[in-house]
């Protein structure tokens, strides 16, 4: 299936002086020579070999084990970040820490609520671009409950559960209708036993400080019938940040009942930067 409804957005330049104003990941050692490899790449950007991909709530890396080998077959390094979802600053540490492990300039996506990860982690030097797939992307100073009472509240959020450790969870009986409508039912079981719940407080109630995305240049996947963020309000995010957008009929799981169309998506970002497939 071919991404639907198309939608061409500004494209933000790539923010080279990002790359070596920001500091922090490597040793003075790394960014000479991170530098010295810029510098030979003024004219254009530099070619993207390593995809980080960063998992939302109620989910973990293996999320994404049907866009990896899609991703790989292109000969792309591919790393899936296993984030705690105990609070938004120990994900974006834990994010930085894989990113500091790659080998040069790095495409960083996320899903769902790891919009607000890669909006602070993007920051890297390293990160030459950012991806949301069916994912907030919140502004400096918003939080995940924030940016929540800007649309109506979609279907699925009834089915969230609040434990007495202030974590959330998705009801196992509604998991299939809220989050992944559009897979396997027996599939969909497996999924909410393995889920991974997040902390209100410590995730969904900490604004962004520094969005990456107003320097480095960002794709958007919406899903146009999820019932986890409201479409609407996807949309509005990425037109905020002048996103290049595609929009599929998928659930909140596009990265699972629609891995082809999300690979492409990232594909498209990497191509972007010299990526050759």
């Amino acid at each position: 299936m071919t991404p639907q409804n198309r939608i061409s957005v500004n494209r933000r330049e790539f923010a080279q002086v990002s790359l070596a104003a920001s500091a922090g990941l490597f040793s003075s050692t790394g960014r000479n020579a991170w530098s010295q490899e810029f510098k030979s790449n003024a004219t254009s950007p530099a070619t993207i070999r390593n995809v980080v991909l960063t998992h939302g709530a109620f989910a973990d890396g293996s999320s994404w084990r049907h866009v990896i080998p899609l991703l790989e077959a292109k000969g792309l390094k591919i790393t899936a970040v296993q984030n705690p979802l105990t609070s938004l600053g120990e994900d974006v540490a834990t994010t930085r820490r894989v990113l500091a492990q790659q080998d040069g300039p790095t495409m960083l996506v996320g899903h769902s609520y790891a919009g607000f990860v890669i909006t602070e982690a993007g920051n890297a030097p390293n990160v030459a671009g950012l991806a949301y797939i069916s994912s907030y992307a919140p502004n400096r100073g918003e939080s995940h409950d924030d940016l929540v009472k800007r649309f109506p509240a979609p279907a699925g959020i009834s089915a969230i559960r609040m434990d007495r450790d202030g974590f959330l969870w998705i009801a196992r009986d509604d998991f299939h209708a809220a989050f992944v409508h559009d897979v396997d039912a027996s599939y969909a079981r497996i999924l909410a036993a393995v889920q991974k719940p997040v902390s209100k407080k410590g995730c969904f109630g900490v604004p962004v400080t520094d969005p990456a995305w107003k320097s480095k240049p960002s794709w958007f996947l919406v899903s146009a019938n999820d019932r986890l963020i409201n479409p609407d309000l996807q949309l509005f995010m990425a037109k905020r940040m002048g996103a290049t957008v595609s929009t599929i009929p998928s659930s909140h799981a596009s990265l699972i009942s629609h891995p082809t169309e999300t690979a492409n998506l990232i594909l498209e970002a990497v191509r972007s930067h010299g990526g050759s497939f």
